[in-house]
């Protein structure tokens, strides 16, 4: 399957509303089976953190996502990823998130995530090689080590 280069765009204040929307369509599930909250406020707080690194994910001219990922000391975390219902598994996801891995790769650094035990998600950092390093009741702390080139 051929796949449209993406383009990342800083999110701005005029994204917000589609970005909570993205975020409800996409997580909402996960989060009630997690039993975590999901309302408004919740949902607000979450997009919000990190807001100075989200970058709306485009492709083909059409906004299709979120991604939230800054670099610390000793590597990179993504806060969040998140691909429209109607774009999922077309690849985006894991496109977007070899943006960041290439960029840590080239550094030398690993990347960290957090996932949600109910999320499928979670099969795709597997693949890509990320490892479970820590858990609470309700998410895995996963890293991909270093791969310098």
């Amino acid at each position: 399957m051929t796949v449209s280069p993406l383009v990342f765009r800083p999110a701005t204040d005029a994204d917000y509303d589609n970005l909570l929307a993205l975020r409800r369509a996409t997580m909402e599930a996960h989060l009630i089976a997690a039993g975590v909250g999901y309302d408004d406020e919740a949902l607000r707080t979450r997009l919000s953190y990190h807001w100075d690194d989200a970058k709306v994910i485009v492709r083909d001219g059409v906004d299709v996502g979120l991604l939230k990922a800054y670099r610390e000391a000793d590597g990179w975390f993504v806060v969040q990823i998140q691909i429209a219902p109607a774009h999922q598994r077309q690849g985006l996801g894991e496109q977007a998130l070899h943006t960041i891995l290439d960029r840590a790769d080239a550094e030398g650094l690993p990347v960290s995530l957090a996932v949600l035990k109910a999320n499928p998600a979670k099969r795709l950092y597997d693949r890509l090689g990320f490892e479970v390093v820590s858990e609470n009741d309700i998410e895995f702390l996963m890293t991909r080590p270093g791969r310098p080139d």
